[in-house]
């Protein structure tokens, strides 16, 4: 399982690139919150387990609290909502006391800091689910069993017209959608309807594989040997929600941040 350094190196580098394209609307303290999350929150049960067992007392409720914390929805559920009303506290205090630099004049509000733990939550299981017990974890056995491992992979023409039109359509909607329109400025309209194409192409794509897989009888090869299903659903939860969930989290405006950079080249 992968430790303390990993967990923390991973969210605060995807922090400072956020940070980076987004200039400066994704702050500091939306790092702080987030990497803190990825790395201590859902460990949170281990460390009461272990720190019940060096003090000597309470291993009943620290067991309890690991089998219900360390999950990426149940810590959302029960730990999201009052973690978020402390980081938005602690936010405003840093601010306050110029212990943390931020780019926009305004702390964390309890919806951006709910939607940091989450993410953080989520990028923190991104590692464990493929790094911990020795390859077998839940999640991974299961994304391995959607490709097909008995034998050589029969590959069915009903699979290559399927997938093939999908890709196609794919790349052609994307094309379409940006395409040169010349006086217009819709650069947003044509990422939302990117995203929209890619999600519905997404979910089709998820439906061919799983009626192969748990419908046809016998069962047969959704994609050639590929576990494309157990892939595109694990990296939907677990890469693309949480950072999307980071960009939702963005300050509105990095006003301030233009500011600072204008007065250090133009000083006043």
């Amino acid at each position: 399982m992968p430790g303390p350094g990993p967990h923390m190196m991973y969210a605060l580098a995807t922090g400072q690139a956020l940070s980076r394209v987004s200039t400066g609307r994704f702050s500091p303290h939306h790092c702080l919150v987030y990497a803190v999350n990825a790395f201590f929150g859902p460990d949170l049960g281990s460390f009461s387990e272990w720190l019940s067992s060096t003090l000597g007392f309470g291993k009943h409720f620290a067991s309890l609290v690991e089998h219900f914390i360390h999950d990426p929805f149940f810590f959302i559920l029960i730990l999201g909502f009052p973690l978020s009303l402390f980081y938005a506290r602690l936010s405003k205090f840093l601010l306050q006391k110029g212990f943390l630099d931020s780019f926009s004049p305004a702390p964390l509000t309890r919806k951006q800091c709910l939607f940091l733990i989450s993410a953080g939550s989520l990028s923190h299981f991104f590692l464990d689910h493929l790094f911990e017990e020795n390859g077998h974890s839940t999640m991974y056995t299961w994304i391995l069993s959607t490709g097909w491992w008995n034998g050589t992979a029969q590959i069915n023409p009903d699979a290559v017209m399927v997938v093939g039109l999908l890709c196609t359509c794919l790349i052609c909607g994307f094309i379409y959608i940006n395409r040169v329109r010349l006086g217009q400025s819709i650069y947003l309209k044509q990422s939302n309807e990117s995203f929209r194409l890619i999600g519905i192409v997404a979910s089709l794509y998820c439906l061919w594989c799983a009626s192969q897989i748990y419908l046809a009888k016998p069962r047969r090869p959704a994609v050639g040997e590929e576990a494309d299903l157990g892939v595109i659903v694990f990296l939907a939860i677990y890469f693309f929600l949480p950072h999307g969930l980071c960009i939702a989290s963005m300050n509105t405006t990095s006003k301030d941040y233009y500011s600072n950079v204008t007065e250090q080249i133009i000083p006043l």
